[in-house]
């Protein structure tokens, strides 16, 4: 037996950070991981995804080689070699967690972990089981892929994410049902990589939780890049067969349309890794499944700690690693802030790229405020123009009364890393001011912010 300050259980995104924090707080930290350190983010998640992502992104840019005054011949695609580096990608950074492990002094266990009490749990592997105590207990054993009910996916025909990272074939005809970040981000990689694509989502927009207008351009993006993309509707009934899959889809008119494809990917949320790990026994508090934390990532018992896609949504990798940030800074003594979930930006990888933060324009306007909104095309940006990506805009939505950032929503080339800017600025709690009086430099993709800040307060220079 052996007995430590804290167990992680779980060493995702947000249970490694959270161990590596206690680690150099001076605790005496285990972490437990029945698969793969890194857990799926590292794995099967975020980074090979993006790693598949840019080899499309390249693979574009080569086919419009012309569009940059190059030339580009014989052209081909090998999604195997396109995997390898993917799988390549996601060792490296699953060695570099390995690393980690050693440098921080923390002990890795790895087996199935159970808990057995509130500051008990065992470890099992290859038929060997041993106890481990702490007086800290952080859950962390993330989510998996919801299953369709009638139509569990194989592998073969019907693929949830992980099958769609490793193909057995390149498919020619694919269903995506689901429009949310992983179901786009697959939609765009297959459809970039030459795939017949359709997108099948339920509610009436894709991407559902972003900004009304962030949807309706990607939507019309999308379409023009050859994807069919059917809102409002849903998958009746789903067959694999030998050499396809067969969906009756009921569209938005009320109708049943019995289509083929090669391939689906399922993409329709997730579920969280809370069953058969002792949980229930213990009282904890839960749901639909997800742990009922605090602010300080607490369970209803004492000494038990839950962080990352187990709670509450967002279910995002870096809302998890701050979570654990929190949670061990907390059981070492110290005094967190507790995380905002307005404050934590999202961002979906397709092409175009989407990202945001805060609240949308509609749902600025549901809670009572009144506000001032500015947007910003990206062709009216210098750096936009040059890089051949004029695709897009950014739009700011400010409190008209305090000046207050209360959402940011963009589309377009390399959003995703620019949303920081304004995540930053809404923590610091920045008003209009703020951001107007920053000097941007010139040319970027950046200066577009800026303008869509002096947008909404009617100070637009360049459009």
């Amino acid at each position: 037996m052996a007995d430590y300050d804290l167990v992680v259980l779980g060493s995702g995104p947000g249970g490694y950070v959270a161990a590596i924090r206690a680690a150099q707080l001076g605790l005496k930290v285990a972490i437990v991981e029945r698969e793969n350190l890194g857990g799926i983010c590292l794995n099967w998640g975020c980074i090979p995804t993006k790693a598949l992502l840019r080899s499309a992104e390249i693979y574009h840019y080569m086919q419009h080689a012309s569009d940059y005054g190059l030339t580009a011949a014989s052209i081909s695609a090998d999604i195997d070699a396109v995997v390898k580096r993917s799988r390549g990608v996601a060792k490296q950074l699953n060695q570099g967690v390995t690393h980690l492990m050693k440098k921080n002094k923390i002990t890795v266990h790895m087996g199935d972990g159970m808990l057995l009490a509130a500051n008990t749990l065992s470890v099992t592997k290859d038929g060997k089981t041993e106890e481990l105590t702490a007086k800290n207990i952080i859950i962390a054993t993330g989510a998996r892929a919801r299953d369709l009910l009638f139509a569990p996916a194989d592998g073969k025909r019907i693929w949830t994410y992980r099958h769609a990272m490793v193909p057995p074939e390149m498919p020619k005809k694919l269903l995506v049902i689901g429009s949310g970040a992983i179901g786009i981000e697959f939609a765009s990689f297959y459809n970039d990589m030459g795939a017949d694509v359709t997108v099948v989502e339920m509610l009436d927009r894709i991407v559902p939780v972003e900004d009304a207008d962030v949807s309706a351009f990607l939507e019309k993006s999308l379409t023009k890049q050859g994807m069919t993309i059917m809102t409002g509707a849903g998958v009746e009934s789903l067959q694999a067969t030998a050499t396809g899959v067969s969906a009756s889809i009921k569209g938005k008119d009320g109708k049943i349309v019995t289509s083929e494809f090669t391939h689906c990917i399922v993409a329709i949320g997730i579920v969280p890794n809370t069953e058969n790990i002792g949980l229930e026994a213990l009282g904890v508090e839960m749901d639909r499944g997800f742990l009922k934390t605090d602010t300080n990532c607490r369970t209803n018992v004492p000494g038990l700690w839950a962080i990352g896609d187990i709670t509450a949504p967002p279910w995002l990798a870096h809302k998890a690693s701050h979570e654990g940030v929190i949670a061990a800074e907390t059981i070492a003594g110290g005094h967190p802030h507790a995380m905002d979930p307005l404050n934590i930006p999202g961002c979906t990888y397709c092409h175009p790229q989407v990202a945001s933060v805060g609240l949308t324009e509609a749902k600025a306007k549901e809670a009572g405020f009144d506000v001032k909104v500015g947007n910003f095309p990206f062709m009216g940006n210098g750096k936009a123009i040059a890089l051949g990506e004029a695709e897009g805009f950014i739009k700011t939505v400010f409190d008209a009364k305090t000046g207050e950032l209360l959402g940011a929503h963009m589309v377009g080339a390399e959003v995703t890393e620019l949303i920081q800017g304004y995540t930053i600025g809404k923590t610091a709690e920045l008003v209009e001011a703020d951001f107007m009086h920053t000097v941007f430099p010139h040319p970027t993709l950046s200066e577009m912010m800026h303008e869509s800040v002096l947008g909404a307060y009617g100070k637009m220079l360049h459009m």
